[in-house]
């Protein structure tokens, strides 16, 4: 089956290890069904006094001192089965110890593999795909496979040995009872294919149900500041519960299909051993067989009918691990954003050129339209426009996120598109709208591009984004820990620590994606004021709602429906009628009534 070749290439370096184990399980059944022939034994030659027929048994009987020492000395028995079963033991110990660490390395391979693939795949993917669904098949799927490799593969060995030596011994003691004794096999087995076939879709269903309640959590844990501010527990409580009931229901038709093989298997080999015990005791009684080989076919039918019924649980959870691998290589199978295409690294100073720039997220569904700009190195352009013109889409585009669909987009006159994706975004440091902070130090999150920055530098940054005087008023200053997305700090502080983390990377481009409105308008001037008073001053890009953030730079850009309306500085835009004016005398009257307000 070509899913379990795909979890075999992830135990390289483990499949001899795991060869041992099954080797050792095989010969804990090979030990196994010594005993009931020892027992036949026993009853039939040494306390009874049918004959023996093997000359090998025969012979060790005599080595051991004759049939009438061990009559007396029956002890000797049952110390040589407790020794069978102590060995029986040992083979085991070994055969879980192997498989176990087989699957414990094979799971950790494939959690490398697939977080390393993770962090591989594309901007768009991780726009699209559900975060819980992700970490649940990371976590819960990873589990399943290794449950599956430790448990129940290794037993599929074990159980193929015991049906053919089981079998074979049988047949060799009494054919028409081993005949008896198999009546119901072949409907256990057709049973539990049939189970398996609706078995496995059940799972999947279960398995995207969890998915989507790991999802709901997820969102909910994560956005728990925001659920409060607007008192939305209960819609919340709602919406887990909604998908609560469907994991619940999907998981209790998956236990019933479970019930009915477990009770309907457990119906019929119950039956078997019935069938055994009725014949078998009826043709003891006439002299069609000895005691001791009824004894032993009533020990056989279990050590047969257990690994059969245990084919409805190995092929349960070879539903569950195929069903896991699926999800697994669906996953592994995107393809991933390759940083170093053509290894094109020109230097980068900062000018930047757009021409006739066309994009789209959706077939014949533009949402940037012939977009046609430049900006020298060191200059600053903003970008202001309602939202949902196309201004984050820009950004995007610049720092390769997302290839243009048409026209031409150069820095310092390289094409955007053959540069390498990681050097473009090496060199241009992007804050985001929505800062995310890692639950670290402020001073390790400030450094994240290169922890082995100085300190001083970290400090200049800081000073940079007006947030020095914040950490210093903090107990531990830049050793504070922040928690987990910042959650202890302000939004302002959050961005400015953002802002500061960019800026410390000294990139020739760098881009304020409408990062600055989170901070109050004197911080923003601040801010601004300092970029500007940098020795190394870099290429700019503000976007923004606010016009008094994108007043000062040296080129503007009115973004309306993907279109460029208009262009040019704060002064000749505020002359002309258009789009800039509008917002600039809302903007400029609402300031006006605060103004009023606060002098009333």
């Amino acid at each position: 089956m070509k899913e379990l070749k795909k979890i075999f290439k992830f135990m390289e370096g483990y499949k001899r290890i795991y060869i041992l184990g099954m080797i050792c399980i095989i010969l804990s059944q090979m030990v196994t069904i010594v005993s009931p022939l020892i027992i036949r034994t026993t009853i039939d030659s040494i306390i009874g006094s049918e004959p023996i027929n093997s000359s090998i048994v025969a012979n060790i009987i005599i080595y051991m001192g004759g049939k009438g020492f061990l009559r007396d000395n029956i002890w000797i028995i049952g110390g040589l089965l407790v020794g069978i079963a102590i060995l029986r033991g040992i083979f085991l110990y070994f055969k879980n110890t192997l498989a176990s660490k087989t699957a414990e390395n094979t799971a950790k391979k494939i959690r490398d593999s697939l977080y390393d693939h993770i962090q591989r795949l594309p901007y768009e993917y991780h726009v699209k795909s559900e975060t819980g669904d992700l970490i649940q098949r990371c976590t819960s799927d990873v589990e399943t496979i290794k449950r599956f490799l430790s448990i129940q593969l290794v037993e599929v060995a074990g159980s193929l040995v015991m049906l053919v030596l089981v079998s074979s011994v049988m047949f060799n003691l009494n054919g028409k009872m081993a005949l008896v004794s198999m009546a119901t096999m072949p409907i256990i087995f057709t049973f539990a294919f049939i189970f398996f076939s609706k078995v496995k879709v059940a799972f999947e269903a279960s398995d995207e149900a969890e998915a989507k309640l790991t999802t709901v959590l997820q969102e909910n844990l994560t956005g728990i500041r925001v659920v409060k501010a607007f008192s939305r527990q209960k819609y919340e409580v709602l919406k887990f519960d909604e998908k609560n009931k469907d994991y619940k229901d999907k998981t209790y038709r998956l236990i019933q299909l479970l019930s009915i093989y477990w009770g309907a298997s457990d119906f019929i080999c119950f039956i078997q051993i019935g069938l055994v015990l009725v014949v078998g005791s009826i043709w003891a009684v006439r002299g069609d067989i000895s005691l001791g080989t009824l004894v032993a076919f009533s020990t056989y039918v279990n050590m047969l009918l257990w690994p059969i019924r245990q084919l409805g649980r190995t092929l349960t959870d070879m539903g569950k691990a195929i069903v896991s691998v699926g999800r697994i290589e669906e996953i592994l199978n995107e393809p991933i954003e390759i940083l170093e295409e053509n290894n094109v690294k020109p230097e980068i100073k900062g000018n930047i050129l757009f021409d006739d720039v066309y994009f789209e997220y959706e077939k014949n569904k533009p949402v940037l339209k012939g977009i046609s700009f430049s900006v020298k190195a060191g200059n600053t352009l903003a970008i202001i426009g309602p939202t949902g013109s196309g201004k984050s889409s820009l950004i995007h585009l610049l720092a390769r996120l997302y290839d243009y669909n048409e026209g031409s987009i150069k820095i310092d006159g390289a094409e955007l598109r053959d540069m390498d994706k990681g050097w473009v975004r090496k060199n241009i440091g992007i804050v985001l709208q929505e800062p995310f902070l890692y639950g670290k130090t402020i001073k390790e999150n400030i450094k994240l591009s290169d922890p082995s920055i100085e300190d001083t530098r970290v400090y200049e940054s800081a000073k940079i984004a007006s947030i020095h005087q914040d950490i210093k008023s903090f107990d531990k200053g830049y050793d504070t820990y922040v928690g987990e997305r910042g959650v202890s700090l302000s939004g302002g502080q959050k961005q400015r620590i953002a802002i500061a983390r960019t800026i410390i990377k000294e990139c020739p481009i760098v881009v304020f994606d409408d990062s600055l409105s989170a901070v109050d308008t004197e911080t923003d001037v601040s801010i601004r004021k300092a970029l500007n008073n940098r020795k190394n001053k870099s290429t700019t890009i503000i976007v923004s709602h606010r016009i008094s953030t994108v007043s000062e730079a040296d080129k503007i850009l009115v973004l309306d429906k993907g279109k460029i309306v208009q262009m040019g500085d704060h002064n000749s835009l505020i002359e002309e009628e258009g789009l800039y004016k509008r917002i600039y005398e809302i903007q400029n009257s609402i300031d006006e009534l605060d103004d009023i307000r606060l002098n009333a």
